[in-house]
């Protein structure tokens, strides 16, 4: 069953959606079978929750998976390593790294690093059709998702919230630990994401209440 892979230290969190979960795996099972290419592999649709509930300190969320084999890796916004050829939402991403912080450890697309480091890169809805966004926002995910956030919330992560699915949960964290604004894609971003330094926020924040920052 679909529950059975989710991360032992969030199972206790995600019990009371256990029948939801299981009737999504049955539903995503069912479109497979079907010859729908459904993304990303079983494997990798709990990547996020890899990162122990009691570490997460920062919790940035997306919309869904990209709709393509290649980027669909479980992690928001994330891709495998590669040396060129990065979504345009990465890159945009990428680009404000530079220029808000003037480095960047993840040249390569691959934002595991920041897993590594307290960020869950967390998608709203956590699986998708191949070459069709948005195509599993009706399969329940959203209500998972919001327990999810909803618990780091509560222990104090700091909310980075990029696009109007994801804000959608900004009443979940304090005022004072929320980052919210455009969504990195190429048809956005130059409507406020470029240039909004959310990467220095965050670290500001956490220098302020005594903790490590972030290496973006």
């Amino acid at each position: 069953m679909l529950f059975d892979l989710i991360p032992r230290p969030w199972q206790p969190i995600l019990e009371t959606h256990k029948d939801l979960i299981n009737e999504i795996g049955i539903e995503l099972q069912k479109r497979a079978d079907s010859g729908e290419r459904v993304l990303p592999d079983k494997k990798f649709v709990f990547r996020a929750l890899e990162l122990n509930p009691t570490e997460v300190r920062v919790v940035v969320l997306g919309q869904d998976p990209y709709p393509n084999i290649t980027d669909a890796i479980g992690l928001a916004f994330s891709v495998a390593p590669r040396k060129s050829g990065l979504p345009g939402s990465l890159m945009n991403i990428q680009k404000e790294i530079m220029t808000d912080i003037g480095s960047t450890s993840t040249a390569d697309g691959d934002l595991s690093r920041w897993s590594s480091q307290g960020v869950m890169l967390l998608n709203r809805v956590l699986t998708v059709s191949a070459g069709e966004s948005a195509s599993h926002s009706n399969l329940g995910w959203q209500e998972i998702t919001h327990t999810i956030v909803k618990h780091c919330a509560l222990n104090g992560a700091i909310g980075v919230l990029w696009g109007n699915s994801a804000k959608e949960l900004a009443d979940l964290f304090e005022p004072a630990k929320l980052i919210q604004g455009v969504h990195p894609s190429p048809l956005s971003a130059h409507r406020g994401f470029l240039g909004s330094k959310p990467f220095s926020q965050v670290n500001n924040l956490l220098k302020s209440s005594g903790h490590a920052e972030i290496v973006w």
